[in-house]
């Protein structure tokens, strides 16, 4: 088991872990204290089993920065995730937790090698790379039910967002340090207006000029 062998092991510094970020929750869920959740992870089973802990992205207004959330049940309701958590008994308490965003501790070398599968740390800093020259670099990765987006920083603090789909981006190597891209044109640049476009000027003197009330028009009162 992999908890036994950590144990005969010495455990590597602190400063030798790595924060994936797992979950959001996204919306308190019926009387009992439940949260939907909104999953970062493609283990959401294994993320959330029963005594799985997590430090908490909240502000320092709220009642839980700095504590840690201890899972008490996870399920799925109609498709949706959904978790129990230690010390959230209601709606009122779970509602605390709206928007908070989960992180775990975890070692770089205990990361899962996938084809196709990244974690978001690993992403961003990327440079971005289109037809061999780079455009910019990858400094956030933004998870949707539809799809993820890159957002990539390019000339100066313009942001642009890129689809995080294999169509448009091909290639990710991370050994490299790129990521590579096919984008559809105008993603990454203004497209040059097309004939008909621009809307001509009007000759001076074509347009409706306003005329002087006539004088034997009644005036308004």
């Amino acid at each position: 088991m992999a908890d036994s062998e950590d144990s005969a092991q010495a455990r590597p510094p602190k400063s030798a872990k790595t924060q994936l970020r797992v979950g959001r929750l996204v919306k308190a869920h019926g009387l009992k204290g439940a949260l939907k959740l909104e999953l970062y992870t493609d283990d959401p089973e294994g993320r959330f089993t029963p005594g799985a802990s997590f430090t908490l992205q909240v502000p320092e207004s709220s009642p839980w920065h700095g504590k840690v959330l201890t899972v008490r049940e996870f399920r799925w309701m109609n498709t949706h995730a959904v978790a129990f958590f230690e010390g959230v008994d209601d709606r009122a308490g779970a509602e605390e937790l709206v928007r908070a965003i989960l992180w775990i501790d975890q070692d770089p070398a205990e990361i899962p090698a996938e084809d196709d599968a990244w974690y978001d740390h690993q992403l961003i800093g990327l440079d971005v790379v289109r037809d061999g020259e780079v455009v910019g670099r990858v400094i956030r990765i933004d998870h949707f039910p539809a799809q993820d987006l890159l957002t990539v920083r390019v000339r100066g603090d313009q942001e642009v967002l890129v689809p995080f789909v294999k169509a448009i981006v091909p290639e990710v190597d991370i050994a490299a340090g790129r990521v590579y891209v096919t984008p559809p044109a105008g993603l990454f640049e203004d497209l040059p207006a097309e004939d008909g476009d621009e809307t001509p000027e009007e000759p001076a003197g074509s347009g409706a000029e306003a005329t002087p009330a006539d004088e034997d028009d009644p005036a308004e009162a």
